[in-house]
């Protein structure tokens, strides 16, 4: 499988060259690239040893007893037949989940042989973390890595030119129209393929889009089967309705009933649960925004759910490639969900990649006048509300509702349409997502 260059990779340049790093557990889904990424990395060290802890079970009891790290890089010396060379080496602990000692072993290297490049990671590992609630805190960093943002899609589409005029680009300087017409062409490509590293290498290695579509099939598949190890208090048939459930309820005030009517309500929330620490979907949840941080006023009853990734999103619901493509608009495809769904995604992704990121909306009930703001993001002490048009046209009722109610100096439209501004409402196109830390 090709492999096509992410923007997190700046960061471990960063991590390497810091003298007071500490050992890196990049976290995320499974298959979103965290092996490749670190096996494209080690090049910049002289040597590397890779460690497979789901491969060689062998090795885990290198890591039985005693934890002291060069007694354990001493052993992985011989079984790997590559010397451990502090600041030489770069040692990678893949599947670390697989053995609990060695996500354990973590804190050790940072005390005692912080010298050495240690980087970790693993499928499911979140579950392995709630078993270790101290395995590293304060001793070990943590980096969170999400499939392809539509950026890092440019990049893999030889358009580094466009990526830095969208870049460059705001309200207050708008894209040729030329320009924007071709951003929204590969926008559209891009909601499709989703952003899984096997679905972007087989397009960009000469695929289709039928065959990427097999392509996401396998990876659901996988998905569903992974769904027997999320702990044995939910069955696997009940997990895999409720993450259809999700999928069908995108966009929405997440309804219990409507996933499983007989199912109660803690099996339901339980699945949830599970599918949220295995990183397959995300929630949003509801924030009176009365005030900053955004986390503090929330209603964790009101919570939509968004998969991680649009191509695996519109394969499960089986959208019409077609639709997607050649329509001027999204509004007719499953009433504009596919849109506000990446528009969260990209939100996700543009963000830290250092902390696990929250997302939020806000929602009134009133007689005759419910209003209701897709995101709601915190910049700097600011509250900004986002609202998501799939189209070119829509009211922003809800959007001037909010910003009157909470006195909100900006607000954020982003649809079709082409960088601009409306009085206080500045316009972001939908493929500009990650402007709006740069430009705010």
């Amino acid at each position: 499988m090709a492999y096509y260059k992410r923007d997190i990779e700046d960061e471990l340049i960063r991590w390497k060259n810091d003298s007071e790093r500490q050992p890196l557990l990049i976290r995320g889904a499974r298959q979103v690239g965290k092996s490749s990424v670190v096996r494209n990395f080690s090049s910049q060290f002289k040597s590397y040893v890779e460690v497979n802890f789901e491969q060689d079970s062998d090795v885990q009891r290198v890591f039985e007893g005693n934890l002291r790290p060069k007694a354990i890089c001493e052993q992985l010396s011989v079984l790997y037949e590559t010397t451990i060379i502090p600041g030489e080496t770069l040692l990678f602990f893949d599947e670390i989940q697989s053995c609990l000692p060695a996500i354990s072993s973590l804190r050790f290297f940072y005390e005692q042989y912080p010298e050495l490049h240690v980087i970790a990671a693993g499928s499911l590992l979140e579950f392995a973390l709630a078993e270790l609630p101290s395995y590293g805190v304060g001793r070990v960093s943590s980096l969170f890595l999400y499939p392809f943002s539509f950026g890092e899609f440019l990049r893999a589409a030889n358009a580094e030119l466009l990526r830095k005029s969208i870049a460059d680009a705001s309200p207050q300087q708008p894209l040729s129209e030329a320009i924007h017409t071709k951003a929204l062409e590969l926008y559209k490509q891009f909601l499709v393929l989703g952003g899984m590293p096997k679905v972007i290498s087989s397009y960009f290695s000469g695929g289709d889009l039928l065959s990427c579509q097999r392509v996401l099939d396998g990876l659901i598949s996988a998905y569903e089967d992974d769904f027997t190890k999320y702990k044995k208090r939910s069955s696997p048939m009940l997990i895999r309705m409720v993450f259809r459930s999700v999928v069908e309820q995108n966009g929405q005030k997440f309804v219990y009933n409507k996933a499983l009517p007989d199912a109660n309500h803690l099996q339901v929330k339980d699945a949830l649960e599970l599918l949220t620490m295995a990183g397959m979907i995300l929630p949003i949840t509801h924030s009176a925004a009365n005030g900053v941080p955004l986390g503090a006023e929330i209603n964790p009853k009101m919570r939509k759910f968004i998969v991680f990734d649009s191509g695996i999103f519109q394969r499960i619901l089986g959208l019409k490639l077609s639709e997607v493509l050649l329509k001027n608009d999204f509004e007719s495809i499953n009433k504009g969900a596919l849109a506000e769904l990446n528009v969260g995604l990209e939100l996700i992704k543009s963000a830290s990649c250092y902390q696990r990121q929250n997302l939020y909306y806000w929602h009134r009930e009133a007689k005759s006048s419910n209003a209701e703001v897709d995101y709601l993001v915190q910049l700097d002490t600011r509250i900004v509300p986002i609202e998501v048009k799939a189209g070119t046209k829509g009211s922003m009722q809800s959007l001037k509702i909010f910003m009157d109610l909470k006195n909100t100096e900006k607000g954020i439209r982003i649809s079709q349409e082409n960088f601009s501004t409306y009085q206080n409402i500045e316009v972001y196109p939908l493929y500009a997502v990650a402007n709006l830390q740069k430009n705010q």
